[in-house]
């Protein structure tokens, strides 16, 4: 089996690397990463025994169809993913992510490699107290310049699907938590704990404390992609991909569990608004998937992972 990996490096695709081999046993396993943020050390360590290649390079500057060309799957992690700061770098993003997609996409169709696409959750933004993947244009709101332009990839990928056959799966994932190598702390549940552990007031943005959203653990992000492959489910549409609907300050109170003294700061930030909801995941859970994560084990080994940075283990 081969498996290339686009974003390879970062903090779901550096645990990737290594899980995948466990159940893929003999895989090749081909890593695409431009190093932008220097994540070195999701190279650290990897497991010996495994047909490994890395390749150093920009997705939109390399000739893809040498590299894809007999993969049984191929992996879009490629992406600028920090939501927050999107507002100062739209175009850029918008850019480099909706493009390196659309290769990627249309490399895959011709080599008939089966895509596993990651969107984002962020997408929804409704006044209803559930949604899920069959919800009207309306409640398709993205929240900031990053989850528009995952919206556009997804129907750039449908649009493809129906006119020339690429199999492809797009996944929402909810936002993502749990120890990489290549993990990252601008998302909220790393962000948090990387902030009680450096005795840093949280930055909780002024109208979020108590609305719902979806959180998904790193254990169950890495079960889901070996399903999927497993089962070859690779049927054109989108899933959403979650461990469990939270509110920021379910996740606090979580923290509080190892860190009892936890000063809050109100921010403000252009992605803030008054909506609060869950996200369903049945569509995925019918197809014989079982989300079986803990966000609340998450942060613990997260601030486990840093506890000692101040002296505190």
């Amino acid at each position: 089996m081969k498996i290339v990996i686009a974003g390879a490096l970062g903090h779901i695709g550096s645990q990737l690397i290594r899980e995948l081999p466990k159940e893929f046993v003999g895989a090749e396993i081909v890593m695409i990463d431009n190093m932008l943020t220097q994540r070195y050390c999701s190279l650290f360590d990897l497991p010996e025994g495994v047909n490994y290649r890395f390749i150093e390079a920009d997705v939109l500057d390399i000739d893809l169809h040498s590299i894809i060309e007999g993969a049984d799957v191929c992996f879009q992690l490629a992406a600028i993913t920090d939501a927050a700061s999107s507002f100062q770098n739209k175009d850029k993003l918008e850019y480099n992510n909706y493009n390196t997609t659309v290769k990627i996409a249309e490399v895959c169709n011709d080599l008939d490699s089966p895509l596993i696409h990651l969107s984002s959750t962020s997408v929804y933004g409704t006044q209803e107290k559930v949604v899920d993947e069959d919800c009207s244009e309306e409640e398709l709101q993205p929240q900031s310049p990053y989850a528009e332009t995952k919206l556009k990839e997804e129907r750039f990928l449908q649009e493809l699907g129906a006119s020339k056959d690429l199999r492809f799966i797009t996944c929402r994932c909810g936002t993502i938590c749990g120890v990489s190598p290549g993990m990252r702390f601008h998302t909220a549940v790393n962000r948090f704990c990387w902030q009680s552990v450096m005795a840093q007031p949280l930055t909780v943005w002024r109208t979020a404390l108590h609305q719902k959203r979806p959180y998904l653990a790193l254990s169950d992000a890495m079960e889901a992609f070996k399903f999927i492959i497993k089962k070859g489910l690779f049927d054109k549409r989108a899933y959403n991909v979650l461990t469990a609907n939270l509110t920021v300050n379910s996740i606090i109170e979580a923290i509080k569990e190892h860190i009892p003294q936890v000063d809050i700061e109100y921010v403000d930030t252009e992605i803030m608004n008054q909506l609060s909801y869950d996200v369903a995941n049945e569509r995925f859970e019918n197809e014989g998937f079982e989300f079986t994560g803990s966000i609340e084990k998450e942060i613990e080994e997260t601030i486990k992972l840093l506890g000692n940075s101040q002296g505190t283990a």
